[in-house]
């Protein structure tokens, strides 16, 4: 039998571990996604962006390299809303310029006059989630104070992170003294698409992937330091929490923290989508319902967001 290449048997091997993994429900998209994080595109030469986008990148918001931003901006911009984006990867890959992460979402928005940014964050080992969530905040502090030069509002920022940065910005939203400590203004709204992070307490002392133990070790009060439900104490900005319906841990973790969210007096709600893991960040921007009940929560943020989205 020829040699299989090495990137299709490496494909076989991690299905063939999902389909014997006995919480493989739970697993198998995690699994499926850190193969595709680290084969995914990450040369911004391979995105194809709409012409007339203004790009800007490797904005540097501190000292280390992993520490950058790109920036997507319409042509003429004048004070327009800005949605900044924080990529997944298990708290230790990933990149702000993959196409599953960028591609679709500028595409759609950036034409219609929203300014999009993309940021970076140090990984696993070298810093630990908290510290990841201060670095995205530090990100935002600086892109709001900056925002102006890009046509952008600085009050008019919305955060939406997939996966692993769908944790983190909703540890943000949870606790926006994060945020506020490095300089950040409050934003207008968060989306977190389909973390399965939002409990980490619960994931802690229940049977988990070992990826979870590398980015919480096995310290209680990093656990809560670090767990968006246990965080949240307070009202906080609109929280919108995309979540596959194809996971089994997903959904109950956010219906958990959008419940607590109302309870606190926050506007939140829960969207579950037939989509797996991936496709929930990839196909965030091409037409269709799942696109349409996005914007439909945005489209409350405030009239600016709406007046463009209804091209106004």
């Amino acid at each position: 039998m020829p040699r299989l290449k090495p990137l299709m048997a490496a494909a076989i091997a991690l299905l063939v571990l999902a389909s014997v993994l006995p919480w493989r429900n739970a697993s198998a998209g995690a699994l499926r996604e850190r193969w595709r994080q680290r084969h995914a595109a990450t040369d911004p030469a391979d995105l194809a962006l709409p012409a007339g986008v203004r790009v800007l990148r490797d904005v540097a918001y501190s000292s280390d390299p992993r520490q950058r931003f790109d920036v997507y901006a319409p042509p003429h911009a004048q004070h327009v809303p800005v949605i900044f984006l924080v990529h997944g990867g298990g708290w230790s890959r990933g990149d702000k310029a993959m196409r599953n992460v960028v591609q679709n979402k500028v595409a759609r928005w950036v034409p219609r006059g929203f300014v999009v940014i993309s940021t970076n964050y140090r990984m696993l080992p070298d810093a630990a989630p908290l510290q990841q969530a201060q670095d995205v905040a530090q990100a935002l502090a600086l892109a709001q104070r900056r925002a102006a030069e890009w046509g952008g509002d600085r009050r008019g920022f919305i955060l939406i992170g997939h996966s692993a940065g769908a944790h983190l910005v909703a540890l943000l939203a949870a606790a926006p003294s994060i945020a506020r400590d490095c300089g950040a203004e409050p934003w207008l709204g968060t989306v977190a698409l389909d973390s399965a992070a939002l409990d980490v307490v619960q994931i802690m002392q229940s049977r988990h992937l070992r990826l979870y133990d590398r980015a919480f070790g096995d310290d209680r009060a990093g656990w809560l330091a670090a767990s968006p439900l246990q965080q949240l104490q307070a009202p906080a900005a609109p929280f919108l929490a995309v979540c596959s319906s194809r996971r089994a841990d997903a959904c109950p973790q956010a219906q958990a923290f959008v419940d607590k969210a109302i309870a606190l007096g926050t506007r939140a709600q829960v969207l579950p989508e037939d989509l797996s893991h991936e496709q929930i960040n990839e196909q965030l921007g091409t037409d269709g319902d799942y696109t349409a009940r996005v914007e439909a929560f945005l489209r409350d943020l405030g009239p600016g967001v709406a007046g463009i989205l209804d091209g106004r």
